[in-house]
């Protein structure tokens, strides 16, 4: 059995990996590191797992685990990781934006491999670190990956995403109560979302030489979790080249779909599955792509991530249907 720790155990996305792990056939979770709960139930924390798990939280680690999940906020993996030593054997997958640019894969002697499958399995399976993509990140990036390895981003790419309220996180804000949140809409860091730079780094490892700009609209949603974007750029081929070329470059993917149909976020809530749609309208090419913001976007990614690095069948775990009702 591989044995589990998790640092941060508290959070959203802390929350559906345990609710991951411990249906995982290979997985033992051996610690939950939070300081501000050590001593409770994490079943306090995540009620939903009364009766599924009877283990507490812990202020204490075992630096001799298999694998290590950090579920931090964002730059508080590195201060973890200075304050703390792990064994030579234990594998690390950050699930915050530390290490996520090559300006930072290069860490106290660790080399940490960018973690979306879709785009580097291969270094995925032999890497002892990963940091794992952001949400916005990964749905933006499964939408332009096909596109790129072709050389066919010429001009500038227009995104309009929606996160749901999950995204932002447990701790509150004045755009994160429930009064402020339901029946509203709104966007935030308009063209500078910090998910530009790994969003970028991708689309260059493919096509090297794009140059083009990637205007990017984050927005939140009234809606609880799921991402939802739509992204164009011109394009000059038509419909049924467009789809042959996202078939191809995903034919060997476990979790990414291409649809003939109109999307929309129950297909995928509860899921680990990427879903596609194409749209050909004049010289624009839409590309919607649509993820669950906890699981694809974060937890189920980083647990894919995991299983490839063990050697494991990929989907493993996370054979998981979406909430269609």
């Amino acid at each position: 059995m591989i044995k589990v720790g998790i640092i941060g155990g508290a959070g959203y996305t802390a929350g559906e990996l345990i609710r991951l792990l411990i249906n995982h056939p290979e997985t033992e979770i051996d610690f939950v590191f939070s300081t501000s709960n050590s001593g409770n139930k994490i079943s306090k924390v995540h009620q939903d797992l009364v009766g599924s798990l009877d283990l507490e939280f812990t202020d204490t680690i075992n630096p001799n685990v298999d694998v290590l999940f950090l579920c931090l906020g964002h730059g508080n993996s590195v201060k973890f990781l200075l304050a703390n030593t792990f064994s030579n054997k234990t594998k690390i997958i950050d699930l915050g934006n530390d290490f996520r640019l090559q300006k930072d894969e290069f860490f106290s002697g660790k080399t940490f491999v960018y973690g979306l499958p879709e785009l580097q399995k291969d270094k995925i399976k032999t890497a002892s670190y990963i940091a794992n993509p952001g949400c916005f990140a990964t749905a933006i990036q499964l939408a332009l990956l096909p596109l790129a390895s072709k050389g066919l981003i010429n001009s500038d790419i227009h995104v309009n995403a929606v996160t749901g309220a999950t995204g932002a996180g447990t701790s509150l804000s004045e755009t994160s109560h429930y009064t402020w949140r339901d029946n509203n809409f709104s966007y935030y860091k308009p063209f500078t979302h910090q998910h530009l730079g790994e969003i970028n780094q991708s689309v260059k490892q493919l096509q090297n030489n794009f140059s083009s700009e990637i205007l990017f609209m984050p927005n939140r949603g009234n809606f609880s979790r799921g991402i939802f974007a739509t992204v164009y750029t011109n394009y000059e081929g038509s419909l049924e080249e467009a789809k042959s070329i996202y078939n191809t470059y995903y034919k060997d993917a476990k979790f990414t779909f291409i649809s003939d149909e109109t999307l929309h976020l129950k297909q995928v809530v509860n899921s680990n599955k990427s879903l596609i749609h194409l749209h050909k309208h004049n010289g624009k090419l839409l590309v919607t792509s649509i993820i669950d913001n906890l699981l694809k976007g974060a937890s189920g990614q980083a647990v894919q991530n995991m299983n490839l690095m063990f050697g494991l069948e990929e989907t493993t775990g996370l054979n998981l249907k979406a909430t269609y009702f």
